[in-house]
């Protein structure tokens, strides 16, 4: 396994390494943790298109693109509302 060196700000890393602490990781465990974890816009991409498949095969739904559009606006609303943006 080959290190790499990452520049963040200091803030950055102390609280990175403040949650890794609390999980009982190292940040470099808790890094590569991470990178497992999170999604490609590649990946994200191919999942909602099989979300949508197995959503119009299941019941129907196929939302048009603008209504997608219109769907993300709204739910983009209300995350705004509710975190005080």
């Amino acid at each position: 396994m080959t290190d790499a060196n990452v520049r963040i700000p200091e803030e950055a890393k102390d609280r990175l390494a403040a949650i890794a602490a609390a999980e009982g990781l190292s940040l470099r465990a808790y890094l590569a943790r991470l990178a497992q974890t999170l999604l490609t816009p590649a990946e994200r991409a191919e999942r909602a298109e099989k979300a949508r498949t197995a959503l119009k095969e299941w019941n129907g739904y196929a939302p048009t693109p603008t209504q997608e559009r219109d769907l993300d606006s709204e739910l983009d609303r209300r995350l705004a509302r509710v975190a005080g943006r």
